[in-house]
């Protein structure tokens, strides 16, 4: 949420109080929920809310683990878990064995979540509970197929009920002292795959392994688009500077995952960049 001339911050802060009500009394009419962890900003604070009004006996959290989830997210889900008392179980998903996920159309995501809510729905239904999802107000004005599996199996979306935005995530995750307030956007791993180029669990792991070692390297907001044996790097704008000043180790990083050629987009992370020409949302 911003603040706009003429607002006060008190303004702000009843606005964020009053959404944050209509969440709470969401989770208690929905009772137990199993939510849909992926460790992002959005997941972990509806997460942690979960655990925080309906307590660790009927907040679960469930992390879909697969070749789409990058590793490192996997273990921070685990960590995160850990700091909250959160009640956590990783369970294997299987889009690859989806030959409509693996054809990496503008319905991929509907594959996937719908790939998702099959292994997790069991789970909730024998704990009696409602399968929720860390969906924000601003992610209904884009192209979201996997929003219509999700709700076509009984997913809810406590956070758009409440009229809850991306910036109020932000800035509740920042007052309750939440370390993912700030998190960047980490999207499944086929985002960085061009629509129409088969994904596959080679490409996927190549990917990750290539944004891993740039995160080692201490770049945090970045991209590695695959395009066959060249890999696209975005990165902040800010950090084009320390990419190139750092050029040989990034090349060396990249290059040692198996790309031959390593490219720099000058015009920096663009979320969703790939959809150009196209219907249609990517990360």
């Amino acid at each position: 949420m911003s603040i706009g001339a003429g607002t006060s911050i008190d303004a702000v802060s009843a606005a964020l109080d009053a959404k944050l009500t209509l969440l709470d009394n969401e989770l208690r009419s929905l009772g137990k929920v199993v939510v849909a962890f992926s460790g992002g900003a959005d997941s972990a604070f509806l997460a942690h809310r979960a655990l925080q009004v309906l307590g660790a006996d009927a907040a679960h959290a469930v992390t879909a683990v697969s070749p789409s989830l990058a590793g490192d997210e996997e273990a921070d889900c685990r960590l995160l878990a850990a700091e909250w008392g959160l009640r956590w179980t990783p369970v294997a998903t299987d889009e690859m064995a989806r030959a409509a996920y693996r054809a990496n159309d503008i319905d991929r995501c509907y594959h996937c979540k719908a790939e998702l809510m099959d292994v997790v729905g069991p789970i909730a239904a024998a704990e009696g509970a409602t399968v929720v999802l860390g969906v924000n107000l601003d992610d209904l004005g884009e192209h979201r197929p996997g929003q219509a599996a999700a709700d076509e199996r009984g997913g809810r979306f406590p956070m758009v009920a409440a009229g809850i935005t991306k910036a109020d995530v932000r800035a509740l995750s920042q007052r309750f002292g939440l370390r993912t307030w700030d998190k960047p956007a980490a999207a499944c791993l086929a985002s960085r795959v061009p629509y129409g180029t088969e994904v596959s669990v080679g490409i996927l792991s190549r990917v990750d392994r290539a944004e891993a070692a740039l995160k080692r390297l201490g770049l945090r907001q970045l991209r590695v688009r695959h395009y066959g044996d060249t890999a696209r790097l975005e990165v902040d704008i800010v950090d084009l500077p320390t990419v190139l000043q750092h050029r040989e180790a990034v090349v060396q990083a990249v290059k040692a995952v198996g790309y031959r050629y390593v490219t720099l987009d000058l015009e920096g992370f663009r979320s969703g960049n790939l959809n150009d020409g196209r219907v249609g949302s990517r990360s």
